[in-house]
């Protein structure tokens, strides 16, 4: 009777089983039917709308130019960073990654809606006339950039060499809008470049990540290794650049752990980037100097040693451009950028637009210093003495060498007028006391 009873509710189990799955498997179709029903209802309306514009519009605007339209607005209205690239435009992107041009020097991005400066590039145009990072671009000579899209912006930017621009910008503190007049020329951009402070700490300037950045940071450090007891990185108005390279700068300085993660909808965009003790150039004290022109990998190198608290971080918060863009041909002249993941630091923080906050918070500007007149010291006798001598002996004269030499040191009074950088400097000695 036992077995009876076991067998008839074995049967019921099974019953009930294949019941869930059959209702399961019905509760799948029927979700399919209905993403399907909604999808197709989705295409109805878009395409009835556009039969409804096309009959009634003032203007007469083909079913080409409506299409292009509908792209160009659903792209922008996914994120600052995608967009719709028509023909013309997926030309001008070529030209810019493959061609040669006159530009100004800036990388722009968009902020709140608004064309925003995120840097002026170390030496070029803009940064001779003085654009700032933050400032925002209002007008391209006589074109309002007021919807423009960034690709619209950088090809109205770009042009022949030695033809002069216009730029109307909106800067924090200025009263009424500035004027910049910029000529263009050919970018030429010298990435890495270093100094010595003090005889022992070297400045490490980066200006932005190309291919050979981890290469020459590996090169200058090589070269004075044995006198360097800190080194202070200098990302200020760095814009960024290839990913590969901002994690090969981490792990110079990194032994191991999770430097970046790349997180998408889809499995096939998480990537994880960690560092290995193999590539390890130094272990010295370190100080990074960011800003507001900081963005993208430089935000991840800054961000990354932070969170490893393998450096200290002086300055202002960082841009906040954190995204992963990719380019997709739709024809073999059209084409769609579209964000297809997030950078995340190794604490899992996000950088996108919010960036990464210095460990000390330090405002640009001069350091103001007051000389005592009345004061006199040996150093000052010394130099009075040396005066009478050449008017004797005659003064030396400085030889290359002695140039050359002098544009390899950042003096202190250098440092009186970027009084970030003496910060940095005032940390790094200290960190170094402490290391003994």
């Amino acid at each position: 009777m036992k077995n009876k009873k076991f067998i008839t509710l074995g049967f019921a189990s099974v019953a009930t089983s294949i019941a869930l799955m059959f209702s399961s498997s019905l509760f799948a179709e029927s979700s399919i039917k209905d993403a399907q029903a909604s999808r197709l209802q989705a295409l109805e309306k878009f395409t009835k709308v556009i039969s409804i514009v096309q009959q009634y519009d003032v203007d007469d605007v083909t079913i080409e130019e409506l299409i292009d339209k509908a792209l160009d607005g659903m792209m922008k209205n996914l994120d600052a960073h995608s967009n719709y690239l028509t023909e013309k435009d997926y030309k001008r992107l070529k030209v810019q990654t493959e061609g040669e041009f006159g530009g100004l020097g800036i990388t722009v991005g968009m902020k709140d809606g608004a064309l925003t400066v995120i840097s002026p590039i170390d030496g070029t145009p803009a940064d001779k006339a003085g654009l700032k990072a933050g400032d925002i671009i209002l007008k391209i000579d006589d074109k309002s950039t007021i919807g423009m899209t960034i690709d619209e912006a950088v090809s109205l930017m770009r042009g022949k060499v030695g033809e002069p621009i216009d730029l109307l910008i909106v800067r924090e503190g200025e009263l009424k809008p500035l004027s910049i007049h910029i000529v263009r020329d050919i970018i030429k951009i010298e990435s890495v470049h270093a100094k010595v402070i003090n005889n022992d700490i070297l400045y490490i300037r980066v200006a932005s990540f190309d291919k050979k950045v981890v290469e020459d940071v590996a090169k200058e450090i090589n070269k004075r290794k044995a006198s360097t007891k800190g080194i202070i990185l200098d990302l200020r108005n760095n814009p960024g650049g290839l990913l590969d390279q901002a994690v090969g700068l981490v792990d110079s300085f990194v032994d191991s752990g999770v430097i970046v993660s790349q997180k998408g909808r889809r499995k096939i965009e998480n990537k994880t980037y960690s560092a290995h003790a193999s590539n390890t150039v130094t272990k010295v004290p370190l100080v990074v100097l960011i800003n507001g022109g900081s963005a993208s990998a430089s935000e991840i190198v800054s961000g990354a040693l932070q969170d490893h608290k393998r450096a200290v971080l002086v300055g202002e918060n960082t841009f906040g451009k954190g995204s992963v863009q990719v380019v997709l041909p739709i024809t073999k002249t059209e084409a769609i950028k579209l964000t297809i993941a997030r950078y995340y630091l190794p604490s899992g923080r996000t950088i996108q637009a919010v960036g990464v906050k210095p460990d000390v918070v330090v405002i640009p500007g001069e350091l103001k210093t007051h000389k005592n007149e009345f004061a006199i010291k040996e150093a000052d006798l010394k130099k009075h003495l040396q005066e009478e001598l050449e008017k004797v002996d005659g003064k030396k004269e400085e030889t290359k060498e002695d140039k050359k030499d002098k544009k390899d040191i950042i003096t202190p009074e250098m440092l009186n007028k970027d009084i970030q950088l003496k910060e940095a400097v005032d940390i790094i000695k200290a960190l170094v006391i402490m290391k003994g």
